[in-house]
């Protein structure tokens, strides 16, 4: 039986040690905001954080993320309110058909996390491994700054 942490939650998973985590957390825990788009770990979609860390989800086997901790889109968010990163995105326009969506703004809450540069180009370096086929990535680069300088506002003490 494998345990780890899910979005703050113990969860166990009994079954194949060799199982992609991505299909754990859509399948079996039924978490199914990350998405696939390769199976490859070529495009980032299924980007989730692990400890901390963002990673193509796709690439893990679930034995790797024993008594670790995984946090998914659906952490980013509670009942009531989306996160800062997902608010952007929606007024921003940075989500299309929603394939890369979930990856993009994981990775790109990851850069917030660290303190990362609202610079367009570093934006765009940090998104390099994220793919998206709808979208010449402009309003998820805005949606990134957007979310940046929300951080910055509420760092002053201003509303952000």
């Amino acid at each position: 039986m494998i345990k780890l942490n899910v979005n703050g939650k113990r969860r166990s998973f009994s079954g194949p040690l060799f199982k992609r985590l991505i299909d754990v957390l859509r399948e079996d825990f039924r978490l199914t905001g990350t998405k696939e788009g390769c199976g490859e770990g070529e495009c980032g979609a299924c980007t989730v954080f692990l400890d901390g860390e963002p990673v193509n989800s796709c690439l893990i086997p679930v034995a790797h993320a024993e008594g670790r901790k995984v946090e998914t889109i659906e952490s980013l968010a509670n009942a009531k309110k989306l996160g800062v990163m997902q608010e952007a995105f929606l007024k921003r326009g940075g989500a299309q058909c929603g394939i890369c969506t979930p990856g993009m703004v994981m990775t790109a809450e990851y850069w917030r996390r660290v303190g990362g540069s609202p610079e367009p180009e570093a934006i765009r370096n940090v998104l390099a491994g994220n793919l998206c086929r709808c979208t010449g990535y402009q309003h998820i680069v805005d949606s990134v700054i957007e979310a940046l300088g929300r951080r910055r506002k509420k760092a002053r003490g201003q509303k952000a």
